[in-house]
This record gives structure tokens, C-alpha cells and sequence, in this order.
């Protein structure tokens, strides 16, 4: 299943997934989408076949949960090296999120997350030693989603 092959009935799930799937039932989306609850769960069902939903993530508010410092560290890996690099990053403990920039110096971004500024020493150090070059780290203070806007049919209707 591709992008082209997903119809409206499909983009109207994955957009009302992505704006909030856990109180976002099959029932709520079929009434919605005109047609019934079992059609909403097998096309959910084939959307996690064909890997175009690959999960379901709680947004956490890590500073209520006492984890103050969330951070994004900028890092350069060799272009033959940047994905595996990126996937081991990932098993550094803080560490939550990795992104492989496919253009510039700075191709993997790291975002991890500390109760203090030990931890994200910790942290560039360990991406040090696997092989990352740490280039920058900031602070996030808010960050800031929202669904796709090219899956909601009712834009485009």
C-alpha cells in the first residue's frame, strides 16, 4: 500500500489517529466516515500491515514528571557510518528520539531528556564514544505537533 493507493476513508483514519489515538475510537471514526466500525478496524488493521501506522506514543510532559532538561544534541557522523550510528544512539539511556538528516555536517539529531546537567554531560559523552561529533546541544523549552494536514479529507473536500 502507497501513499496513492490510500483513499479518503484511509486518510481520515490516519488523521484522526494522529490527533489523538487513544480517545479516538473506530465507532467515533465511522460514524464520521459513513460507514461501520468493523471497515474503520480492517483498514486500521491494513494501515499497520503496510507499516504506514507504525505505533501509538503517549506525549509526556517530562518537566511535570521531574525530568527538567530536554534537549536536542546536534551531532556529525561519517555518511557511511550515520545510520548505524543514529540506531545506536538511540540505546544511549536519556536518549528518546534520533533523526538522520540526509543533507549538511549535522546528520543526526539527538533529542534526550535529564533530571540535571550530569545527565546530559553523561549523555555527550556517550555519544562521543560511539563515534557521533556532538556540534551543538539546546534546550527545548516547548515543542509544538499537530496532525498532517495532507491525510485530513475535510481540507481537501
Amino acid at each position: 500500500m502507497s501513499e496513492e493507493s490510500l483513499d479518503d476513508l484511509d486518510r481520515r483514519i490516519v488523521h484522526s489517529l494522529q490527533q489523538d489515538a487513544r480517545k479516538t475510537s473506530a465507532s467515533e471514526i465511522a460514524e464520521q466516515a459513513g460507514v461501520s466500525a468493523s471497515t474503520v478496524r480492517n483498514r486500521i488493521r491494513n494501515l499497520e500491515d503496510a507499516d504506514i501506522l507504525t505505533g501509538y506514543h503517549p506525549e509526556v510532559n517530562y518537566e511535570a514528571a521531574s525530568y527538567q532538561l530536554q534537549t536536542l544534541i546536534v551531532c556529525t557522523a561519517p555518511i557511511p557510518d550515520r545510520e548505524a550510528l543514529a540506531r545506536k544512539a538511540l540505546e544511549v539511556p536519556g536518549v528518546v528520539a534520533v533523526r538522520e538528516i540526509m543533507t549538511g555536517t549535522e546528520n543526526v539529531h539527538v533529542e534526550a531528556i535529564g533530571s540535571d546537567s550530569d545527565d546530559l554531560s553523561r549523555i555527550g559523552r556517550d555519544l562521543d564514544e560511539l563515534g557521533l561529533e556532538v556540534v551543538d546541544e539546546d534546550l527545548i523549552r516547548n515543542e509544538y505537533e499537530r496532525a498532517f494536514h495532507g491525510f485530513d479529507v475535510e481540507s481537501v473536500e
